[in-house]
């Protein structure tokens, strides 16, 4: 008997596990960290502390929580928060912070004279993605031009993910999956690193080798051994994002199958037969060579819950709070007695691609109490998930199985939300340890050491069935409304 180590560092907290060779969960350790917002629009991580540091401190206390020989552990993969954007120098030190994912709208201007300059049409041909606060490419732009100085002290422009690898094995790569959200760096026709659409940003050879996520890349070196407790020579295997990763956790292995994840976003992943290429959503190769995968994404799902709950319930103890929160919304009937909510607090990802979008809480009175609010809240984030796969219905991909995973599960009443919502069943798996499983069954099939599949890992536990609602139908309709009657003012704010 062997196992293998996944470690996930997400946008608050990073987890791993270690696993043997059945799926059995042997060893699972967390470290919480913080997003920083340094100013209004912008998102980032320190690279040294959350992404590496995290990764040193969960891997040796799994190590010593599982009282296994490090030997014993026969591959490592991980995932992580993406795409982000980190600049290194040339023995990949971080140069800066590590830019966050599309929750970072810091490029909104490089986004937009890129369109213009390159064609909206020409983009979505090539790159199979808009430009949108998602892309990295506008972000390394952003890069040159505001801070010349860091710019030409990089060597590497890494994301999450790679930086760990680096820190791992010495090598510089990046998964297909991930590197399709360089756009207008990646075209994703040849899959390959491209320069004739966009030769201003950057030299190709600054950017991380292309492989697939289940590739054996490197071992651990000396120098991380020391680090993580992990022996020299494990292999370790590419990586890629988290919601990836998750998706693989939950069993989204066959066209048809969508995974959505409640964490600090809305995330969701969907199997193609072939290439998606619409300008609402995200297109990428999918972690196998041959398949094809189409994403969305909420910016503010989970962080909003958190948001709420240090603003309004500070008279809570912090432990209690979202349970009690649960509980007052609970209280108030489907439709928050009238309220709305838009959850465009850091602006809009999927499908509106909105950077100046608003959050927005409306049609309250006095008579509406925390608890109404809480539920619209929940109801808002749900109404933006039906904009999504309304979306995917639109064009001829609707989900032929969804799975659910991810922290906000636990929370009943957005899970049932949702499913309302959306007209969603919804399948929750027996394990829900998340991206981390997801790349610690990916480790061990790298290797051929998997027992069995994702269904034989980790079986089916519960179906969350949608419950048709008119008065849902309504505020799904008010939502719409909503946005479209205030955008331009919201612009204008």
């Amino acid at each position: 008997m062997g196992y293998t180590l996944g470690i996930d560092i997400g946008t608050f907290e990073s987890k791993g596990v270690l696993v043997d060779f059945t799926g059995n969960v042997v060893a699972q350790a967390s470290r919480p960290h913080k997003m920083l917002v340094p100013q209004v629009g912008w998102a980032e991580h320190r690279a040294e502390e959350d992404w590496w540091g995290d990764f040193c401190h969960i891997s040796q206390t799994l190590l010593r929580e599982g009282g296994i020989n490090p030997a014993e552990i026969k591959a490592v993969a991980c995932s992580a928060i993406g795409p982000c954007m980190l600049p290194v120098d040339a023995n990949g030190a971080p140069l800066m912070n590590g830019v966050l994912y599309g929750v970072d709208n810091r490029a909104e201007t490089e986004v937009r004279e890129l369109t213009e300059r390159i064609g909206k049409d020409v983009i979505l041909k090539r790159c199979g993605n808009a430009l949108t606060s998602q892309s990295v490419g506008p972000k390394i732009l952003w890069l040159k031009r505001q801070r010349p100085e860091l710019y030409a002290q990089t060597a590497k422009i890494l994301t999450s993910t790679s930086f760990l690898v680096h820190r791992l094995t010495g090598a510089y790569v990046i998964d297909h999956y991930t590197a399709a959200n360089f756009s207008p760096l990646y075209d994703i026709r040849t899959q390959s690193w491209v320069d004739d659409l966009a030769g201003d940003i950057i030299e190709l050879d600054w950017l991380p080798d292309l492989v697939w996520s289940g590739d054996i890349v490197g071992e651990i070196t000396t120098a991380a051994s020391e680090a993580t407790g992990l022996a020299v020579g494990t292999p370790v295997t590419a990586g890629t994002i988290d919601a990836a990763a998750e998706a693989l956790s939950v069993g989204v292995t066959e066209p048809g199958d969508m995974m959505m994840m409640y964490g600090s976003t809305i995330f969701i992943v969907l199997l193609t037969a072939a290439r998606v290429t619409d300008p609402r959503l995200w297109s990428a190769p999918w972690l196998f060579e041959g398949q094809q995968a189409s994403m969305a994404g909420l910016a503010t799902s989970g962080t909003l819950t958190h948001w709420f709950r240090d603003q309004f319930a500070r008279d809570l103890d912090p432990s209690e709070a979202f349970a009690v929160l649960a509980e007052e919304a609970a209280a108030s009937p489907p439709g928050a007695n009238g309220v709305v909510l838009l959850p465009y607090f850091s602006g809009e990802r999927t499908p509106i691609h909105d950077a100046r979008a608003k959050g927005t809480f409306f049609g309250l009175d006095l008579t509406h109490t925390r608890g109404d609010m809480y539920r619209a809240l929940i109801e808002g984030i749900a109404c933006g998930t039906r904009h999504v796969t309304e979306t995917y219905g639109e064009i001829g991909h609707a989900p032929r199985r969804l799975f659910a995973v991810g922290g906000g599960t636990k929370n009943r009443l957005w899970l049932q939300a949702t499913s309302d919502l959306t007209g969603l069943d919804q399948i929750l798996r027996e394990k829900t340890v998340g991206a981390s499983y997801g790349d610690a069954y990916m480790a061990a099939s790298a290797i051929g050491a998997a027992e069995g599949d994702l269904d034989d890992w980790n079986p089916v536990q519960e179906v969350i069935e949608a419950r048709p609602s008119d008065t849902l139908d309504r505020t799904y309709a008010t939502f719409r409304d909503l946005y479209e009657a205030t955008k331009s003012i919201m612009a204008r704010l």
